[in-house]
């Protein structure tokens, strides 16, 4: 439930803006390797407040196909950006991002750079390390080996660096723990 002010903010809120920036933040992730469809309906939830909608919602604010936000959800879910839950009472599904997302992201992300990583040296032994295919292997391996101890210090440092930020928790915007 939200509260009078928070209604009175999001009545005030310039609908045309928040759909440029929507759009805007969806093709910088578009550049970045991310489906467009995805894009926009993990941008659309973003700047959502309650970080979530059912399909009908994102279809609507998008212009878009429920097809197209259902292969979009699929994406997401499946890369665990997003959740999706029932409605109380409903038999509708209403998608939700997680808490930390972009911790959670990168955080799994550690978990597919170590299955590359032993992919990577397998792939040099097998091509011999020492042939010009297996050094590029062994030398991409150990660039993955790096960036996922870098990468693990880097997430217990903003941790830490959170803690000194004033920004809400989980509970007090109402949202669901990462990965529920």
């Amino acid at each position: 439930m939200i509260s009078e002010s928070e209604q009175n903010m999001r009545d005030e809120r310039d609908e045309q803006a928040v759909s440029r920036f929507v759009e805007r933040f969806a093709s910088e992730m578009t550049e970045a390797g991310m489906q467009r469809m995805a894009s926009r309906v993990f941008a659309a939830l973003l700047a959502d407040d309650d970080g979530s909608m059912t399909s009908a919602e994102l279809a609507v604010a998008l212009q878009i196909s429920p097809a197209a936000v259902s292969g979009a959800i699929n994406y997401l879910t499946q890369v665990s950006m997003v959740g999706r839950e029932r409605d109380p009472g409903s038999r509708r599904d209403r998608y939700r991002l997680h808490d930390e997302v972009w911790y959670t992201t990168f955080a799994q992300r550690d978990r597919v750079l170590t299955r590359w990583e032993n992919t990577l040296k397998d792939g040099a032994r097998t091509l011999g390390e020492h042939t010009p295919a297996g050094a590029r292997l062994a030398e991409t391996a150990a660039f993955f080996e790096f960036v996922q101890e870098e990468l693990v210090g880097m997430m217990d440092r903003w941790r830490e660096h959170r803690k000194t930020l004033d920004l809400p928790t989980a509970d007090e915007r109402g949202g669901q723990r990462a990965g529920a």
